[in-house]
């Protein structure tokens, strides 16, 4: 299954982050609970961790780029064999937990 990784949220008094840092390329596998991105708001780090195992396929949302939360950041898939889909409404998004600090 194709899943959308989502910039989370809500965080409070927050409406856009900066994608800091992708910890890992696309073809990269992630476990639960393992540090898939880094994102920064005027304050603070948000910590992005995946909330089941997945792998990484296509990076929407480029490192530096500023994002609206709920805007997508990827794609990951259960596989690394499965087709992408053309649009992203479809996709059921991934579960994950984050942090900010």
């Amino acid at each position: 299954m194709i899943y959308k990784l989502l910039v989370p949220g809500p965080i409070e008094d927050v409406e856009q982050v900066r994608v800091l840092e992708w910890h890992g390329g696309e073809g990269q596998a992630f476990a639960e609970g393992e540090l898939v991105v880094e994102l920064e708001t005027h304050k603070a780090l948000v910590e992005v961790r995946a909330g089941q195992a997945g792998i990484l396929r296509s990076v929407i949302s480029q490192e530096g780029d500023w994002v609206d939360i709920g805007s997508p950041l990827a794609l990951l898939s259960d596989s690394a064999d499965e087709q992408l889909p053309d649009g992203l409404d479809e996709l059921a998004e991934m579960a994950l937990s984050f942090e900010v600090s």
